[in-house]
């Protein structure tokens, strides 16, 4: 290891629970392009180069590989599993009538965990695509977000939190109406919604809401996800580290553009959870966020490289009578049926 964060010099968030969270985390998905190996041996890595926080999920078939690194570094002493944060994600295909317990418990199970500190619902619907399958694929079973199908398994999640299976619950890959109607109808309000959040896709509405109900936005694809699976890339995406406000604070800053990125990210206040399986691209996500911060000149100069680029579009969660991709979004501020 050629290097080593102290974790206390990382900035925390508090949640509106009172918990603390790390200001960055690394993320675990592999994307078609990484094993498991090798993502959990990254995380090994970043363990031990300061990184306390890791989001995890069902889906992304890693768990049982990083658990057995979270059960190596806490039974070795390297790190108290107080000090962990994880995350886990219920996949679409267990929202069903105690599907979201066994969900967990498996997640539990394979991450060697008695609990998990933040337990997300992925996707705001059941619905399911088959592995490979072509953004123009669509399930006869999917169907649009149904609001007393979704408050079925936000119950569920709840009742983890009663029974102690997971201190905080939070949601994903939602809109404000969808937020709107869980924040009414919830005992248990969500700790954090985690959305894509990068320089040329800001979602000030979607963040700004978030803050204004105390719910952390914790930002995938920080970078503009080049790794991303393939069937997510479109011609008219656009890519962060290119934009030219971008490369020009990287040369004042003499860093790479993703770095930029991350900075932004953690200066504005939401969670990047940045994924690389590189030593040296890990440790730097880390450590930019305990030096040379950008300046509130440049920081303001970010908000100029919005484009309004959705990397991540969800094309294969569509139902039938979807029109496109953009029927999952909600844009024109209500939910599309």
């Amino acid at each position: 290891m050629s290097e080593c964060i102290n974790p206390a010099l990382v900035p925390q968030r508090t949640l509106y629970t009172g918990e603390k969270i790390p200001a960055i985390g690394m993320g675990t998905f592999g994307s078609d392009r990484f094993t498991p190996e090798q993502v959990s041996a990254a995380v090994r890595g970043a363990i031990r180069a300061g990184y306390r926080l890791f989001d995890c999920a069902a889906v992304y078939g890693n768990e049982h590989l990083i658990g057995e690194v979270f059960k190596a570094a806490i039974e070795s002493g390297e790190v108290k599993r107080e000090e962990l944060f994880i995350t886990s994600k219920v996949w679409n295909n267990m929202h069903g009538e105690g599907d979201v317990l066994l969900s967990c418990a498996k997640s539990l199970k394979d991450l060697k965990l008695d609990y998990i500190d933040l337990f997300f619902v992925h996707w705001p619907f059941p619905n399911y695509h088959a592995p490979g399958c072509s953004v123009d694929s669509r399930s006869k079973d999917a169907v649009p977000y149904i609001h007393e199908n979704y408050m079925k398994t936000w119950r569920q999640m709840e009742r983890l939190v009663d029974a102690g299976l997971v201190r905080n619950i939070g949601t994903s890959n939602m809109t404000i109406p969808k937020l709107e109607l869980l924040l009414r109808d919830c005992r248990i309000k969500p700790v954090a919604n985690e959305m894509e959040l990068h320089p040329c896709f800001q979602q000030e509405e979607l963040y700004n809401f978030c803050i204004q109900n105390g719910i952390q936005p914790i930002g995938f694809c920080p970078i503009g996800s080049p790794t991303r699976p393939d069937r997510d890339t479109t011609p008219e995406d656009l890519c962060d580290i290119e934009q030219p406000v971008v490369v020009e604070i990287a040369k004042k800053h003499n860093i790479h553009p993703a770095v930029v990125c991350l900075k932004w990210a953690v200066q504005r206040g939401q969670i990047p959870i940045p994924f690389s399986i590189y030593e040296k691209e890990y440790i730097s996500n880390l450590r930019c966020t305990i030096e040379d911060p950008l300046t509130p000149e440049e920081m303001e100069a970010m908000k100029t490289v919005e484009g309004n680029s959705r990397l991540i579009k969800g094309q294969v969660f569509l139902w039938e009578s979807a029109k496109d991709w953009t029927d999952l979004w909600d844009l024109d501020g209500t939910i599309t049926k």
